[in-house]
């Protein structure tokens, strides 16, 4: 799966076709299964580890081991309420709308015009480039949990879509 899920284009309620329908999503490529059975794995050998350590005499070791898969367990409870942040950005002619929804479910929206948007990427890409759209000395950075690769992406899919605004938005007198 890409970084940007694109949909088929509709029309918003004003009756303009969306140029640009897009979802980000942060990625999480272990599964809720592969979790259970990573956990068992830990567990099962910090117990070893543990058993090992008390048979040894070194009893207050296996509080520490215990604490250890505490720890791992709570680091990727964090890492799966953060994957449920997403963004999304809708575009029409006239109207970017970019949303970006956190893991509670609360909204934050921002609208641009597509006329006065600039799309900003460090070039080549680096591991901290942020893709940043700015307008009117404003500016919001996007897709801050993707990869590299993936923001470029994403800068290319808006920045077309923006040509495409662009493009609508020119009457036949101006030509």
């Amino acid at each position: 799966m890409t970084a940007v899920e694109t949909q088929a284009p509709h029309t918003v309620r004003s009756g303009e076709p969306l140029l640009l329908d897009a979802c980000l999503r942060p990625n999480r490529s272990l599964s809720p299964r592969g979790f259970v059975i990573l956990m068992s794995a830990v567990c099962a050998i910090s117990f070893v580890g543990g058993l090992a350590f008390f048979l040894a005499g070194a009893w207050p070791v296996v509080g520490f081991m215990g604490l250890d898969v505490l720890l791992i367990y709570f680091a990727f409870r964090i890492n799966y309420r953060d994957g449920r942040n997403y963004e999304t950005l809708c575009m029409s002619p006239d109207d970017l709308e970019v949303t970006k929804v956190n893991y509670h479910g609360k909204a934050k929206r921002w609208h641009f015009q597509p006329a006065w948007l600039q799309v900003h990427i460090d070039n080549p890409v680096e591991h901290d480039s942020a893709l940043t759209l700015r307008s009117h000395g404003k500016s919001l950075v996007i897709g801050s949990f993707l990869a590299p690769e993936e923001r470029a992406e994403v800068a290319n899919v808006v920045s077309e879509a923006l040509m495409k605004a662009r493009q609508a938005n020119i009457s036949p007198a101006q030509i």
